[in-house]
């Protein structure tokens, strides 16, 4: 998630990082390219000079080394022959020690493996001799993978998020994307669609499913609907391209407006400003988080998001190696005080936690679910020039309070166990949901509203 704190990633500049980092190659030996030395040089730079804690040389080349006979002994080579790596004082020294062991794996084995694949071996051998499970290599492809997950993708589809519905084993409607082609054609939460251009959803797996709803835009889908437990008129529905939102909102009974965040991406604190003015709009009179199974995402985020419910004050620290400290406040945006419920579960991870806690910290709203995933460190990721990426673990955070929840997490104020096979955002089997809702109500109650 990720993030990036799961995913929070800050992403800086590549060329403020280049002039930052880059090192002279050379002397790098003829079988690495320019750009597969600059990366094993950057690598090796950042890993040294931004991981939260201080590392050693030494251990940063054995990793390489120990990575690239690892894949070549995986891959059929006996014994495969590496020279040994001597750790100097000099990074750059160090460096250019690693990049000439590539070198030689390369001009040794690139034409079978290829010069990149040995490099990206190498880069993530190091990474992973830091035994930090969030400070990892990333591919041209997961990088990507990564980058839609918190930024959102676009594709052609009818705008639904869906579920495989555990007992009946049908496909079932989530939520439905605001303005899509599904809205637009009537479709609602809860929905269950029985048949997709006449084909019984009964047994498919979501993605099963997802292939049968997306294709060209502008081709139409037929579904057979059951809506509360009847089955209604088939609906055509329109594809388009679709962009995946990270927020879904909805007004529930009693003036209750309902906010699931998927992950704090570059968009979401815009859309929930959009979801929290449209609920309001509808009258809302409390509001619920929903933040569980968020793994995280931007920094930036979480504090936006925050900032709409807590008026002034820190919502998080972040403290980078050696112990400098950065306070960030709230951004002057909060919407007009209302009673605040949080939904948390195993799941609520990073950024999820910032928010979380801040709000718990600042008494603004109740943490309503389970004890959260408790993952308290940062990451920045450091993109490369082919397309990969470096994430390092780069600092730890403290909620205002100067609570450490990592590897702790944080436990909320109303304890409420998440039941197997709830359909989380149904009020009828969602029990955490219900316990929100009781809470609110009882609110509103006090407040005579």
């Amino acid at each position: 998630m990720n993030i990036l704190v799961k995913r929070f990633f800050p992403v800086l500049a590549l060329s403020a990082l280049v002039a930052a980092t880059q090192l002279s190659s050379a002397n790098a030996a003829p079988a690495l390219s320019t750009v597969e030395s600059d990366e094993l040089e950057m690598s090796y730079s950042l890993v040294t000079s931004e991981f939260y804690k201080k590392v050693d040389p030494q251990v940063l080349l054995d990793g390489a080394r120990t990575e690239l006979v690892a894949y070549l002994e995986k891959n059929g080579v006996k014994s495969p022959n590496l020279p040994v790596l001597h750790a100097a004082e000099d990074p750059t020294v160090n460096a250019r020690e690693l990049e000439r062991e590539v070198s030689a794996v390369v001009t040794t084995y690139g034409a079978r493996f290829g010069s990149r694949n040995l490099t990206y071996e190498a880069i993530g051998g190091m990474l992973a001799s830091c035994k930090d499970k969030y400070t990892t290599f990333l591919t041209p492809k997961e990088y990507a993978e990564l980058n839609e997950g918190l930024d959102g993708g676009n594709f052609s589809g009818v705008g639904i998020s869906i579920s495989v519905d555990d007992k009946s084993k049908l496909l079932k409607v989530n939520e439905v994307i605001p303005g899509g082609p599904a809205e637009k054609a009537g479709l609602q939460a809860d929905d269950t669609i029985t048949e997709i251009d006449g084909r019984s959803t009964r047994g498919l797996s979501t993605d099963d499913d997802a292939k049968l709803l997306r294709g060209k835009e502008g081709t139409q889908v037929r579904l057979q609907i059951e809506r509360d437990g009847a089955m209604i008129a088939p609906v055509l529905v329109t594809r388009a391209v679709i962009h995946q939102p990270s927020v879904y909102s909805r007004l529930l009974d009693n003036g209750i407006g309902y906010a699931r965040l998927t992950v704090f991406g570059s968009n979401t604190a815009s859309e929930l400003t959009q979801a929290l003015t449209k609920l309001e709009a509808q009258g809302a009179k409390a509001y619920i988080l929903d933040l569980r199974d968020n793994g995280g995402g931007y920094l930036n985020a979480a504090i936006d998001v925050s900032s709409k419910f807590i008026p002034s004050g820190p919502i998080v620290s972040v403290e980078s190696r050696g112990g400098s400290n950065t306070q960030y406040d709230a951004e002057d945006t909060a919407i007009a005080p209302k009673p605040l419920a949080v939904l948390v579960n195993q799941y609520t991870a990073s950024a999820s936690e910032i928010t979380s806690g801040a709000i718990q910290d600042d008494g603004v709203g109740e943490l309503i679910g389970e004890k959260t995933y408790g993952k308290g460190v940062v990451q920045t990721i450091h993109p490369l020039p082919d397309g990969s990426a470096v994430k390092i673990t780069s600092a730890r955070y403290l909620t205002p309070r100067g609570r450490d929840i990592n590897q702790i997490g944080i436990v909320p104020d109303i304890v409420t166990v998440e039941p197997k096979g709830a359909q989380l955002g149904n009020p009828a089997t969602d029990t955490q949901l219900q316990s929100a809702i009781t809470y609110l109500q009882g609110k509103l109650a006090q407040l005579g509203t």
